[in-house]
């Protein structure tokens, strides 16, 4: 008979593979940051204005400004 224990299976984060996996993943992710960040931070201005009347339109939340539905002014 095959009796397997809880402490017999390795966990999914000791698999060695799993960490080279990780280990190339953040020096790919460093030199893509590194070789990309002029255009990566350039972009950022641009994205804040792109931002503004989204944030206006949702940020609201219909212009009710907390009245109630069946209040008239």
């Amino acid at each position: 008979m095959n009796h397997e224990h809880a402490s017999d299976k390795k966990g999914f984060w000791r698999s060695r593979s799993v960490w080279a996996f990780l280990g190339f993943l953040a020096i790919a992710a460093f030199f893509l940051f590194t070789e990309h960040r002029a255009h990566a931070l350039g972009v950022l201005p641009f994205l804040l204005l792109a931002l503004c009347p989204l944030l206006h339109f949702f940020g609201h939340g219909g212009h009710d400004h907390g009245a109630e539905k069946g209040d008239k002014p």
